[in-house]
């Protein structure tokens, strides 16, 4: 309202200053006065612009994608695995000391099967040291055992391995009875290792093996079929 006033009052001033009578010529400094009152209460109305906001950026959030590693299993020594969670069925193949096999499945407690270049089979956790993103491995269930069971172990015959050492070598000789009328075949291991497949009904084996005085070598016979293994007793063999 006082704007409005002062506005009104500067208007009057200069208009009656410029209907005054020319032997009294207004006062130029008193014209440009009133024209800037004027211009001053006009500017005075005029709104004030609305302030300008700094809009932020959003910030930017890092999202940690979890990386997936293949499953792994290891094993220390020289370990059989299955055709099934247990020495009831069949062995598939040996794994070597540290030979990894990627694993596919998981037999609660303690097996897993795994990938190998002789086929899927089963090892046991109590030899295998697993590795990689293996809590998402599958739990699966054991395939059914054979009837009637793994086959009865062989047992040597009287003077059931002979040998004769001669300048580093020895022929061996190995003789056994057949005890087992359900074996799909015997193999024959040597320190530990299988050496050869022989068919069922086998009772005999005969090679001839680098052997140096003083050195020892030991064998067992394996009667096996699908539902497991079995192992003779062990025949120690030392060239004098």
């Amino acid at each position: 309202m006082k704007k409005i006033l002062m506005l009104s009052l500067s208007v009057g001033i200069f208009i009656s200053s410029c209907n005054m009578p020319a032997s009294g010529t207004a006062d130029p400094q008193i014209a440009t006065a009133a024209a800037l009152t004027v211009q001053a209460a006009l500017d005075a109305t005029t709104p004030l612009a609305s302030p300008t906001l700094a809009v932020q950026p959003a910030a930017t959030v890092a999202v940690n994608t979890p990386t997936f590693s293949q499953p792994m299993a290891s094993v220390e020594g020289v370990t059989n695995c299955r055709k099934g969670p247990g020495t009831s069925y069949e062995r598939v193949t040996q794994l070597m000391p540290l030979e990894s096999v990627k694993i596919i499945g998981f037999f609660p407690p303690n097996y897993w099967v795994v990938s190998t270049r002789d086929g899927d089979c089963w090892l046991s956790g109590e030899f295998a040291t697993p590795s990689g993103s293996f809590a998402a491995v599958p739990t699966v269930t054991a395939p059914p055992t054979q009837q009637g069971g793994i086959p009865e172990a062989a047992t040597f015959s009287k003077n059931g391995w002979t040998f004769f050492c001669y300048t580093g070598q020895a022929d061996i000789t190995l003789s056994w009875n057949d005890k087992a009328d359900n074996e799909s075949g015997y193999r024959i291991v040597r320190n530990g290792e299988v050496i050869t497949d022989l068919p069922a009904n086998s009772t005999y084996f005969e090679e001839t093996i680098p052997l140096l005085s003083g050195q020892s070598v030991a064998y067992q016979i394996q009667a096996y079929n699908q539902a497991g293994e079995v192992d003779s007793t062990t025949a120690s063999i030392t060239c004098p």
